[in-house]
């Protein structure tokens, strides 16, 4: 049983309460679920794995519980490779892939199952089901995922038992199952590098959640307009809680913190305070995701006068990033070098920030040296689907120095940013900070721009934030 409150008011569990609380309980078996709609997609994704490392045993885990602050958890995010592999989102889970002599691999997902009614486990604890919510039965868990479960407690002992192979497990996730298997961190690494890479060129179905995502996340940057003025009467916050609001109401959650940046705070780039005023005269920044039910995340920026109307000079910068941003898109195409459009867009505001006066010319000289990012910050993308910075442990060979391929799923995001201390502009310059995001699906012929309904020159945004600001 787990360990109960220091301070708690009952001093224990009399044997009456302990027999009261085991009887009475109606069957809720449920014997009537079908298979998830991923799990023939993840079926396919844990046979491409498999064929990356015959005759060895690996292990993906789900991940824990974290405690926030004594007895109280942060809501639990399982490890994206685990949920990519399985279609699972529990708890204390864990896949394992065992060998096979031919060369292939037994999967099995192991789980939390239910807590048993003949002990005091399934109400009495902070972490038990009457507390935490109702768990799937093994049974279940088998019909939904279309893969055979076993009980995570059984784990060590399973994997002791069971015949000798090479093991590879992905580190940092389960530190507890970590500790019963002898494996080489090098060897992990590499598990986790293939994880990571098999997600780069996303399937149908992801390609869907992703428009699932970023269609909630255009109605949400649509609630913040039409609520920009219970904003500038408040603060930042009002716009974290109204994105937030459609985020859970459409989906799981944000994909990330939102960045609800006004003023100078969108000189920072990841501004998450969010408590800031909002001020009519000056640009809000507001970076943003929705994140579905499957976990798959949105990732979009728009930069707005919160008047309504840019002012001269806050266009001229805001057009600056447009003409970048459309020089970045124009290069997303398959074929070609997933650096391609970073530089498009690098170059683009490096001109820029030349023909103003600066970084000192010629343009050419000042990219090869990385002048612009003084003012440009960060990369210009990054790829995108079950994290809004996905596949992130991917081999570069295969990410940031690969090759552009249809599915694959990209951010453009380039920006401009004066900080409100920095000297080496006119005054009346600082404080200004613009980002334009959008999200590109890679296709056989070019890409398409999930998040276009969303409007981006600066004309378009005046004339939205018309129809919909209150």
């Amino acid at each position: 049983m787990a360990k109960g409150r220091k301070n708690g008011l009952y001093r224990g569990i009399s044997e009456e309460l302990s027999a009261l609380m085991r009887t009475g309980w109606a069957d809720t078996e449920r014997r009537d679920l079908l298979p998830a709609e991923q799990s023939t997609y993840a079926a396919r994704r844990r046979a491409a794995l498999s064929a990356l490392f015959p005759g060895e045993r690996l292990i993906v885990p789900s991940g824990g519980l974290r405690t926030r602050s004594n007895d109280t958890h942060y809501p639990f995010r399982p490890y994206s490779g685990y949920v990519h592999l399985t279609g699972d989102q529990a708890r204390d889970g864990a896949l394992v892939l065992e060998p096979r002599p031919d060369g292939g691999h037994d999967a099995h997902c192991y789980q939390l199952p239910r807590d048993s009614r003949d002990s005091d486990e399934f109400w009495a604890g902070y972490t038990a089901e009457l507390w935490m919510g109702r768990r799937r039965t093994l049974a279940e868990s088998e019909l939904v995922l279309g893969l055979p479960c076993r009980d995570i407690r059984t784990v060590a002992e399973d994997l002791t038992h069971s015949s000798p192979a090479p093991t590879r497990i992905v580190r940092g996730v389960d530190p507890a199952l970590e500790a019963v298997v002898d494996t080489d961190e090098a060897r992990d690494d590499a598990l986790e590098e293939a994880v990571s890479g098999l997600r780069l060129v996303k399937d149908d179905w992801e390609i869907g959640e992703l428009r699932r995502a970023v269609d909630a996340t255009v109605r949400g940057f649509t609630d913040v307009v039409r609520e920009l003025s219970q904003a500038v009467a408040t603060s930042e916050r009002w716009i974290e809680g109204t994105f937030f609001r459609r985020a859970r109401v459409d989906g799981n959650d944000v994909g990330y913190g939102s960045i609800c940046a006004a003023g100078e705070h969108a000189t920072i780039m990841h501004w998450q305070d969010n408590d800031g005023p909002v001020r009519p005269g000056e640009l809000l920044l507001l970076d943003a995701g929705v994140e579905t039910r499957t976990l798959y995340t949105a990732d979009v920026t728009r930069t707005l006068p919160i008047n309504g109307t840019f002012n001269p000079l806050q266009r001229k910068v805001y057009d600056a990033v447009f003409e970048a941003q459309e020089a970045g898109m124009a290069a997303v195409k398959p074929g070609a070098h997933y650096r391609d459009f970073h530089e498009a867009a690098q170059r683009s505001l490096t001109e820029r920030l030349v023909a103003w006066g600066f970084i000192e010319g010629p343009a050419e000289r000042a990219y090869e040296l990385g002048l612009q990012r003084r003012f440009t910050m960060a990369g210009t993308g990054h790829m995108l689907g079950l994290d809004v910075h996905d596949c992130a442990q991917a081999r570069n060979a295969d990410y940031v120095d690969g090759v552009l391929e249809p599915g694959m799923v990209l951010t453009v995001e380039p920006g401009l940013y004066f900080q409100p201390d920095d000297l080496t502009v006119p005054e009346q310059w600082r404080g200004i900070g613009v980002r334009i995001e959008d999200d590109l699906l890679v296709t056989a012929d070019g890409h398409e721009n999930l998040s276009a309904a969303l409007p981006r020159s600066a004309a378009e945004v005046e004339a939205w934030m018309r129809e919909f600001a209150g």
